[in-house]
């Protein structure tokens, strides 16, 4: 694929490397960090968060957080360290049940490990995806409310909205909610979570897979400082991401906020010359 012809200086909040046959073999690709980047350069991407992919049940993202950081290394890369945890996110009587009687395993995410990662100049922030790996006990969410950085949630159906707001939003941590809270194509979660960012001012989102142009653009118009361009690679192609935002009819200063300023100011390894 050509690459596109723009003059924006782009930055992308939504990556994903895997890092090991695990990860490959959940998701099914086989993307090279090398392919990968050079994916990005020709979306005119200078710089994007990378996290692990999903690990099977019961797996621990310790290796996998690690292999990220180290093939960011010298690549413009930079690491996010996901996060999983024994609780069930869902909010019916099941879930509750579960939760009653949830323990932390070995593989799941503690305190110390937030820490650890908070410390460790490798790291940028975390990745939560509450549908595959469960939400992380309170004990964690406190560590990352202590270490102020940034978390990315994989919302959807199985987390929506409301349950970010319910099990995150209560801590005062910078929170980027994937696919505007409602991936895949669900405008009534997309909606609902344009209506939070009128309430809580750490409440960002990204641009992963969200494929209608009116809910981009009331996002941009509405809350101009808490959008942040998401491609979703390599699952989506980071040239279709990009181009669906140069689509919209918003002024080249929202574009540059979006693409750019947002991110960056969210998440400072994103600047350019910064180290990863």
């Amino acid at each position: 694929m050509l690459g596109l012809e723009h003059d924006f200086r782009i930055v992308d909040t939504h990556a994903t490397l895997d890092p090991d046959e695990d990860s490959v073999a959940v998701h099914g690709r086989d993307i090279t960090p090398e392919r990968l980047e050079r994916e990005m350069r020709q979306a005119g991407i200078v710089r994007a968060v990378a996290s692990p992919g999903r690990r099977p049940t019961g797996r621990s993202y310790l290796r996998a957080n690690n292999a990220v950081a180290r093939l960011s290394v010298d690549r413009p890369f930079v690491a996010f360290a996901r996060l999983n945890g024994p609780r069930d996110p869902g909010d019916g009587p099941v879930s509750t049940l579960r939760n009653l009687r949830a323990e932390r395993d070995d593989h799941h995410a503690r305190p110390d490990d937030v820490e650890q990662y908070s410390y460790d100049d490798r790291f940028h922030g975390f990745t939560l995806a509450p549908k595959y790996d469960g939400l992380p006990n309170a004990d964690v969410l406190d560590r990352l409310e202590a270490a102020d950085l940034p978390v990315i949630v994989h919302g959807g159906r199985a987390f929506p909205p409301d349950a970010v707001e319910r099990e995150l939003l209560i801590y005062d941590v910078p929170i980027v909610l994937s696919g505007f809270g409602g991936h895949p194509l669900d405008t009534d979660l997309m909606t609902r979570t344009l209506d939070l960012l009128d309430e809580y001012d750490r409440l960002y989102v990204d641009t992963t897979a969200v494929r209608y142009r009116e809910i981009l653009e009331r996002g941009v118009l509405e809350h101009p400082d808490r959008i942040l361009f998401g491609s979703g690679a390599p699952g989506v192609h980071p040239n279709v991401g990009v181009m669906e935002l140069l689509t919209l009819d918003v002024s080249e200063d929202l574009m540059r906020r979006i693409l750019a300023k947002n991110p960056v100011r969210l998440v400072p390894a994103l600047e350019e010359g910064a180290d990863a």
